[in-house]
């Protein structure tokens, strides 16, 4: 049996809307003696980002936390922090194709959701990489409690698009969103770069 065509897009921000170049924060590193990689290693621990993923903390607070982390690789909690500043200074790139993507399916009337797991600091980096307007729904799981890959939050999403889960496509680059969105009764795909475009248009098109 054939599943109903989606008539709405739910996609993922970090590593499909936006796209992070990594060589900010190996410079960060480089220039504060730190291992490469360690920023993103310590921001990603679980213990630390579960909270802020979920509205507990604050992004500040998360930061913070990270910069506690690293006081006693640097010695010094002043220097701790401001290479974390350093590195949040950079805030991403929009990828220029998706962008595209989103503003030719919106156009052809289907509704367009972002669905991320993100912190508070979500509406400044829509507002910053100008994309406040270029979406119809933000479902940020610390607004919401619940995160990606949790059955509630793509029903929430899909209340949120108004539209029934086997009518939404949802678009991410991690395996247990994608799982998730599944088992949630949505159509998924696990993105791989601008070549899945044309699978997403077909998808996307109408009977």
């Amino acid at each position: 049996m054939s599943r109903e065509r989606a008539t709405a897009l739910l996609i993922d921000f970090d590593g499909v809307l936006r796209r992070w170049d990594p060589t900010v924060a190996a410079g960060v590193e480089r220039e504060y003696g730190l291992t490469e990689g360690v920023l993103g290693e310590i921001a990603m621990s679980w213990g630390l980002l579960q909270p802020v993923l979920t509205g507990k903390v604050s992004h500040d607070q998360w930061m913070a936390s990270v910069a506690d982390a690293l006081t006693p690789t640097l010695g010094d909690p002043e220097r701790a922090r401001a290479a974390v500043q350093r590195w949040q200074r950079y805030r991403g790139e929009v990828d220029p194709e998706v962008l595209a993507f989103v503003r030719e399916v919106r156009a052809d009337g289907v509704r367009v959701g972002l669905g991320t797991n993100a912190t508070d600091m979500l509406d400044a980096d829509l507002a910053a990489l100008g994309l406040a307007d270029e979406l119809d729904v933000v479902v940020n799981s610390s607004a919401i409690g619940v995160h990606k890959p949790a059955k509630e939050y793509f029903q929430a999403a899909c209340v949120a698009l108004e539209t029934p889960p086997a009518r939404v496509l949802f678009v991410d680059d991690e395996d247990r969103a994608v799982a998730g969105a599944r088992a949630a009764g949505l159509s998924a795909h696990r993105w791989s770069g601008p070549g899945d475009l044309r699978y997403l248009r077909a998808a996307l098109a109408s009977a």
